[in-house]
């Protein structure tokens, strides 16, 4: 396994890499990339850190040790123990998930499923070379970026139907020894600081969209590979303003494929469209489990500040505010019922890996995002406005300024220092670019709300429903 700074020392290979317009030589010296490097590292540190060890690391087939991320999950105590493994990570880092080992390992564990399907029934060998990727991941301790997404142009078209033929990746060359690609991915999370790039499927395609049934994986320095860098978020640096945001982020960006060569080996469809939308779906059952997981830190720190704040402001007393905290602690404690019943609920069936029973994940995901912005309401009302309004660090740190601060801003029974950190925490998880990045991925990331009701439609026992309705009315066929 490799170590933080090893995993550091990999990422300078020369990758292309665009930020505010120009090229960065290294990410890892850069002054706002290298943030999103050292958050990322914590999926090594923990590897090393005794308190987390155990938990982190599991014996790998053959000897030796693995990262647990790699291991393929057998049952429902394989699915917890990576939740828990997620969340950990996630709370280490202040709220936001290092990625570079979880989604990789989401893509993975798809690729296995939907490779032997495909092999199965079409007689293709795609699932050795699934399996020869992740034991190239695994026992290199990799970092992996999952490019899914596509640009996608006019929404109401599918791939083939757009004006420009390029808003989804597809294959414009075959060739005895592999392929040629080309297009674009967007909110490809965590590209510039991985080591692979597996894209796969954004949807379920038709026979005209042949060229667009790829999957594959590229190490992030291929020729043609081209990552424009979000800029979202700034570049904060006060701890006290910022004490979340100015330590910890995660870098998203456009990723381009501008004519590059995929190895045979390194293919994973190419053409059978059949499956685009079978590996697609795939993927997200593994992924949403691996969203929700990481929210618990985010829901359980919401209820926190709202009941410290509460005490904080000498309200905690007040009918309606014990409501809005009774609210926030059962969003936290549902969210996280609904996370460990998934796992509990799981399947195994192909290749006897286990997977996370899909109805409860969407509906964990969809509980968490219809609920949010709800969440992040109450928590404002409880703080009041010195959220938007209250001194910052260079008015702490003047002393011309500094005894105003501390005569008048004191709470209950609490003194001026921790009131303003408390504020200024709650202000960063929901008023700064931070508090934005997680409003827009609640809706947004791992799919839909529309997604996810849409999948909570689909599988659920609608026949059952409505046969008990007739059985408990009298009515017979």
């Amino acid at each position: 396994m490799r170590t933080a700074a090893e995993y550091r020392a990999s990422l300078r290979d020369g990758r292309v890499v665009y930020f505010h317009g120009e090229r960065v030589p290294d990410v890892t010296v850069h002054p706002v990339l290298r943030v999103a490097v050292d958050h990322a590292a914590l999926d090594y540190e923990m590897a090393e850190d005794p308190r987390y060890r155990a938990l982190a690391v599991v014996p790998r087939p053959g000897g030796g040790e693995m990262s647990r991320y790699f291991a393929l999950p057998r049952g429902a105590d394989d699915l917890v123990r990576r939740m828990e493994l997620i969340e950990t990570a996630t709370r280490l880092g202040r709220t936001i998930v290092p990625l570079i080992k979880e989604i990789g390992t989401d893509a993975l564990l798809a690729l296995h499923l939907v490779a032997h399907e495909m092999d199965e029934r079409m007689g293709t060998r795609y699932l050795e070379r699934v399996r020869a990727f992740h034991a190239h991941c695994r026992d290199g301790d990799l970092a992996m970026a999952v490019a899914q997404t596509d640009v996608k142009g006019d929404r109401g078209a599918g791939p083939s139907e757009q004006a420009h033929p390029d808003y989804y990746v597809r294959i414009v060359e075959e060739r005895p020894d592999g392929i040629v690609v080309r297009g674009a991915k967007v909110h490809t999370s965590v590209s510039m600081n991985a080591n692979e790039l597996i894209v796969l499927p954004t949807r379920a395609l038709g026979e005209r969209d042949r060229a667009y049934a790829v999957a594959f994986a590229v190490p992030v320095a291929t020729p043609g590979v081209s990552l424009v860098v979000s800029p979202y978020g700034g570049h904060p640096t006060s701890a006290l303003e910022h004490p979340l945001s100015s330590r910890h982020r995660m870098m998203e960006s456009l990723t381009v494929f501008d004519d590059v060569f995929v190895p045979r080996e390194r293919v994973f469809l190419q053409g059978e469209w059949e499956y685009a939308g079978a590996l697609a779906r795939t993927f997200v059952e593994y992924h949403r489990f691996t969203a929700v997981s990481y929210k618990l830190p985010l829901v359980d720190l919401l209820a926190g500040c709202g009941q410290l704040v509460a005490e904080y402001n000498g309200i905690a007393g007040a009918a309606h505010v014990r409501d809005k905290i009774t609210w926030l602690a059962a969003y936290a404690q549902t969210l996280r019922a609904l996370v460990r019943m998934a796992a509990h609920d799981c399947r195994c069936d192909r290749l006897d890996l286990a997977v996370p029973d899909v109805a409860t994940v969407n509906i964990a995901k969809l509980y968490f995002a219809s609920q949010f912005h709800q969440a992040v309401a109450y928590v404002q009302e409880l703080a009041g406005g010195l959220l938007v309004t209250a001194p910052g660090e260079a008015d702490w740190e003047s002393p011309a300024t500094r005894p105003f601060l501390e005569r008048y801003l004191g709470g209950k029974g609490v003194t001026a220092e921790a009131r303003l950190r408390l504020l200024h925490l709650i202000s960063d998880v929901t008023t700064s670019a931070l508090g934005g990045y997680h409003a827009v991925l609640a809706i947004h990331a791992e799919g839909s709300i529309e997604a996810e009701k849409l999948t909570i439609y689909r599988t659920a026992p609608l026949a059952r429903y409505a046969t008990l309705a007739k059985e408990m009315a009298g009515i017979s066929d």
